[in-house]
């Protein structure tokens, strides 16, 4: 990364309808509000781009949501011819999209494909159909082995796959089963997440304050760990808490947001880092469609931004210490006094000595990081960094 490098995000809210577990900002719309909406969202990108002081370069761009799959073709080639004439497209940079199983078609994987897209991330949480029900989900499992096989084909040589563990009534054994038969497709990249009871969502209603029907807290470390045995054996490292890569295909993007690469963000909701700064769209779709059309943006004082935030020093040695340490090679001292001009001990030599004396952090060389049993309770540890 170069100090003028800059991660571009850009969120599509629409979905075919809402998973019983998700509290994303996402919802399902009519056809017109989404031709509306990649309008303004086009408009958003260059009026910012216009309002950039000094210049930038693209280093990863990331289409996210909700579903951009549920989006037509042309409407994806758009966004990205957009950011094409403004911010640039280099050779060789990351461009991921998430797709969900069930919105794909071989016209839209040819389209992206043209229009720059590299990567695909298929939201595919489960390798059992039952599951995929119990989850609310519009696939099912051939569903996304069919769109998997057709990505293979058309050339997508970058390709993750989520999964999610812990579902309601989920045993080790299923949850294994998933895993092995996902690792079985040879893709590059599996995201594997521990399912969260979010308020306000259906799952949220049924089980909250009722552990017994979800698998109990040794059942559900007891996943995380069998999913960095299984997926190493299937020659995956894991990179991050949450994350694991064939060797040389870790996501760029997300390892730019745990790094602390300067990002912007686009679209309804969208959140943004920019010189120690902190940025959010509102997440009121009238609000957003109405200002971006009156020739503001995300940022500008016509754009009435939901958020705002000044960091610290304070807050950017934690923010260094917290994300760094969802990374497997952890942080480095020797960055963290570069940075900040003081040294690691300094700082937190109390919280590393605590945790290491524990037997959950580690040090070698420069750098400190999470060990096996400290990142099954990273949450935990991460708390302590905070101001």
């Amino acid at each position: 990364m170069t100090p003028n490098d800059l991660e571009l995000y850009i969120h599509i809210p629409f979905c075919v309808r809402k998973c019983a577990y998700c509290d994303f900002l996402s919802f399902p719309s009519s056809d017109g509000d989404k031709a509306l909406y990649v309008d303004r969202l086009t408009e958003e990108i260059r009026c910012r781009w216009e309002r950039e002081k000094e210049p930038v370069r693209t280093a990863t761009v990331f289409i996210g949501g909700g579903t951009p799959s549920v989006l037509p073709a042309a409407s994806i080639r758009t966004i990205l011819e957009t950011v094409r004439e403004t911010y640039g497209l280099p050779e060789g940079t990351e461009v991921s999209v998430e797709v969900n199983p069930g919105t794909v078609t071989e016209e839209k994987l040819r389209v992206w494909k043209d229009a720059g897209i590299n990567r695909i991330s298929f939201g595919c949480q489960s390798m059992d159909d039952e599951e995929l029900k119990l989850l609310g989900r519009i696939h099912t499992v051939r569903d996304f082995l069919e769109n998997y096989q057709m990505a293979r084909k058309l050339g997508f040589e970058e390709i993750n796959v989520d999964l999610m563990s812990a579902l309601p009534g989920q045993s080790l054994d299923a949850w294994e089963r998933t895993l092995r038969k996902a690792a079985s497709l040879q893709t590059e990249h599996i995201s594997a997440y521990s399912l969260i009871i979010e308020e306000g969502t259906p799952f949220g209603e049924k089980y909250t304050g009722r552990p017994e029907l979800l698998p109990d807290e040794e059942t559900d470390r007891a996943m995380y760990e069998r999913t960095a045995e299984i997926l190493g054996d299937c020659g995956f490292a894991q990179y991050e808490i949450s994350n694991y890569a064939k060797p040389g295909h870790a996501c760029r993007h997300n390892v730019g947001y745990w790094t602390g690469v300067p990002y912007q963000g686009f679209g309804l909701g969208a959140s943004s880092y920019r010189e120690n700064t902190r940025y959010k769209n509102t997440d009121v779709m009238r609000e957003y469609l109405g200002f971006v059309s009156e020739g503001g943006s995300a940022g500008s004082s016509e754009f009435p931004e939901r958020e705002k935030e000044i960091l610290t020093e304070a807050d950017l040695r934690a923010e260094f210490m917290i994300l760094g340490l969802r990374l497997t090679n952890g942080v480095s001292s020797r960055e963290f006094e570069e940075r900040f001009g003081a040294g690691l001990d300094e700082v937190y030599g109390s919280v590393i000595r605590k945790y290491r004396s524990l037997g959950f952090l580690e040090t070698e060389g420069d750098r400190v990081r999470l060990n096996r049993k400290g990142l099954s309770v990273s949450n935990t540890i991460m708390a302590e960094f905070l101001p």
